[in-house]
């Protein structure tokens, strides 16, 4: 029985020999779902969805970038003076015509798209110099929190209590009394092992001590 596999599209079943890969997503689609790629011409080498993506992407908004860079530069000053050449640079395109000769393009309205780029950012624009081809913006407000700082920087429901801490036990000291005996003891124990140790002889074990008197001696045995 051939193995058999659904299409990532329409979800049909069919048999793996009926499936195509894309050569774009990787995954399996039947061939009502696949089509000629645009750009090489090659008979079903792309899925709907990722030919729909190539004729038609989905449009960023202009400004996105000067707006990431203005929330960039909040971290580290208030100050920021950008030429126009330089904007042109940031977002990937040019101003639009009325930015070098007008005044109010530049007004910080919430109604006009780019606008929106540095007033949500928390910027402003503080003065602009045409002839100069210049234009100053000034921080407003703080540059919003990452998800990051804000699992760090937690408000606190509840008042801070420090953990109960035990004091530390005093290291006991012996008494004189015990110093005095201990030190009688070893002194004891010198005294003891010198006399056994005096004369020509050795000491006689224990066991001798125990089991023979010192005026008999053990008789001996065949």
């Amino acid at each position: 029985m051939p193995l058999k596999d659904e299409c990532s599209l329409c979800g049909r079943v069919f048999p793996l020999y009926r499936l195509k890969r894309c050569q774009r997503c990787g995954r399996l689609y039947c061939r009502d779902c696949m089509t000629t790629d645009v750009r090489t011409g090659e008979p079903e080498a792309l899925c709907l969805n990722c030919a729909r993506r190539i004729v038609s992407p989905t449009k960023r908004w202009k400004y996105e970038p000067l707006k990431r860079y203005l929330q960039r530069r909040g971290y580290f000053t208030d100050h920021v003076a950008l030429s126009f050449a330089r904007i042109d640079g940031i977002i990937g395109d040019n101003l639009p015509m009325n930015a070098y000769k007008t005044q109010t393009w530049w007004n910080n309205s919430p109604s006009s798209a780019h606008a929106r780029a540095w007033l949500e950012a928390g910027w402003r624009v503080e003065q602009v110099n045409l002839e100069k081809g210049t234009v100053t913006f000034i921080k407003t407000a703080k540059p919003p929190t990452t998800r990051r700082e804000k699992r760090r920087f937690k408000p606190l429901e509840k008042p801070f209590k420090p953990a109960p801490v035990k004091p530390l036990r005093r290291r006991r000291v012996p008494s004189k009394t015990k110093l005095a005996k201990m030190y009688a003891r070893l002194k004891n124990l010198e005294r003891q092992r010198k006399s056994q140790l005096r004369g020509k002889f050795k000491p006689r074990p224990a066991l001798e001590k125990r089991l023979f008197k010192p005026d008999k001696k053990p008789a001996a045995t065949d």
